[in-house]
């Protein structure tokens, strides 16, 4: 009788297969060798499919490390938008927001500019305007100065406040523009850490908020209110 098995055999259950049927006889021709002998291929069979079960848990173990692996970093946003504002927020995968960025960055930098050329421009005036050296007048090409006749009391005193008041005006607005924009790359780093943190968060389906209108007492008077219950 011969037997045909397709199952590839380990090493050790090939051993053992031989082994049993060493002393079973060669030809298995009695019924109690018969019965050793499919019980060993039974046991082989077993044991190959408890190799393939352990290969296959090997593989699950795999997937799941590999999937732990690509799991949203916040840290990596941060890092990526302090480095180069709008980075964070590719990373995050919330592309639309870098064109806003980009925008208030260019915004805050075309008036931080703007104040700061005017700041200058007021700042040579009045130290023209105030010097001894005749040669310097820039002050004469300010729009504003033909409204004064400065060569008379009190528009030369009237003239020199404007003057001092319009340089404060725009250092103080170039100033509070750079304070800004500092906040608002501070602001472009905290969004994309925010985002990063929320995009792993799993908000179940059962969030609800009730309220219903509620009744208390307190100092033997009638307290009536609004009962708020949050389900998570």
């Amino acid at each position: 009788m011969k037997i045909k098995n397709k199952r590839k055999l380990s090493p050790q259950n090939l051993a053992y297969f031989l082994f049993l049927r060493k002393i079973s006889g060669v030809g298995v021709r009695s019924f109690f060798s018969k019965i050793i002998f499919i019980l060993a291929l039974s046991f082989a069979g077993f044991s190959a499919v408890g190799q393939e079960l352990l290969v296959d848990s090997t593989k699950i173990v795999e997937m799941d490390e590999k999937k732990e692996e690509k799991v949203h970093s916040p840290q990596k946003a941060t890092i990526y938008s302090a480095i180069l504002p709008g980075l964070g927020q590719g990373y995050n995968k919330k592309y639309w927001k870098i064109p806003i960025i980009y925008a208030g960055f260019g915004t805050l930098g075309y008036f931080i500019h703007w104040n700061n050329s005017n700041y200058q421009t007021m700042k040579l005036a009045y130290s023209d305007f105030t010097d001894d050296n005749p040669d310097t007048n820039s002050h004469l090409d300010l729009e504003g100065a033909s409204y004064y006749n400065l060569t008379k009391e009190p528009d030369i005193t009237n003239f020199k406040t404007a003057l001092s008041k319009q340089q404060d005006y725009y250092r103080r607005n170039r100033d509070l523009l750079v304070i800004t924009t500092v906040v608002f790359y501070g602001l472009n780093i905290i969004d994309a850490s925010v985002d990063a943190h929320f995009l792993d968060f799993d908000i179940s389906e059962d969030l609800t908020m009730n309220w219903q209108p509620s009744m208390s007492y307190f100092n033997n008077q009638t307290v009536y209110g609004i009962h708020c219950s949050f389900t998570f």
